[in-house]
């Protein structure tokens, strides 16, 4: 007799492993997120940016300044780290790297004078992992990453990320990001605390935009990223079995064309607008 068992025809569907970081460059452009994640080999980019320079430069030195003890927390401890972590690819010449490096050790400094003392940081570039989906009986999506910083706040966590660019962002930007809904998502389901509230901190102004996410909130950006989700593995799928590149990741073009560091491959971007001096998105010292 044969071994009983029951078969319905139906097979699971597999969980698709997404980061914030890929799913927004698809919605962005799809041919930057080809280029990116799929072509091989990887086309040639341009060189460093001095606003990414400049990022990267204070998001090591925070993290490891928030890695301390709360008293180590200081302002000058902030300054030296800026310092042990200064680079000055892409910047226009010697005269502007000593601008920017001052620049960076000021707006770090204040940043941490006005809020480093009170943070409670409980994970300082930490991975996150959640597995999540709208149908909360079928989940489809396995979000992970790694998130500046996660401080407790009144028994819940805050998810905090550092922004660099010339324009401080606002509480709408901060409500609207998907990235740090999905982080505090992950946050709470990696620490086992829940976790509504998401902040951004513009170092430069040391300023902060914050929102406070509902339920509703946060099950609208798990959506809208199973939807961006399942595109870009089907075009991937489509283009795996030999489809037309072009066609299946379509360029987007768009102000941000003009400091891609793929334009050189993309006629589309580089007619759309003229290229970006790599410093031209430095945040204004003064």
């Amino acid at each position: 007799m044969g071994q009983l068992g029951f078969d319905f025809g139906i097979e699971p569907r597999p969980l698709i492993k997404v980061t914030p970081a890929r799913l927004s460059l698809y919605d962005d452009c799809p041919r930057r997120f080809r280029m990116t994640y799929l072509d091989q080999p990887a086309p040639s980019r341009t060189g460093p940016w001095a606003h990414t320079t400049l990022g990267a430069v204070i998001h090591n030195a925070l993290r490891e300044l928030f890695a301390l003890p709360a008293s180590e927390r200081t302002p000058e401890r902030a300054e030296a780290l800026v310092s042990r972590h200064w680079r000055s690819g892409g910047f226009a010449d010697a005269e502007q790297v000593a601008r920017y490096a001052e620049a960076a050790r000021r707006w770090t400094a204040d940043y941490v004078e006005r809020h480093g003392a009170d943070a409670e940081p409980v994970g300082v570039e930490r991975w996150v992992s959640a597995t999540v989906g709208s149908d909360p009986a079928s989940p489809s999506l396995i979000v992970e990453g790694r998130a500046d910083r996660i401080d407790a706040h009144d028994g819940e966590l805050v998810v905090i990320d550092y922004k660099t660019g010339r324009t401080p962002p606002s509480d709408e930007h901060a409500r609207r990001s998907r990235a740090l809904a999905l982080y505090a998502i992950a946050a709470s389901r990696t620490l086992r605390k829940p976790c509504s509230r998401v902040e951004l901190h513009h170092v430069p102004t040391a300023t902060v935009a914050v929102a406070e996410h509902t339920d509703a909130d946060l099950n609208e950006h798990v959506q809208k990223a199973e939807e961006t989700a399942a595109a870009s593995r089907a075009a991937a799928d489509k283009l795996t079995r030999g489809g037309d590149p072009d066609q299946l990741f379509p360029a987007r073009p768009a102000p941000r064309c003009a400091w891609c560091e793929l334009r050189s491959h993309c006629p589309e971007g580089r007619q759309a607008v003229p290229a970006a001096r790599p410093w031209d998105l430095l945040a204004p010292t003064t």
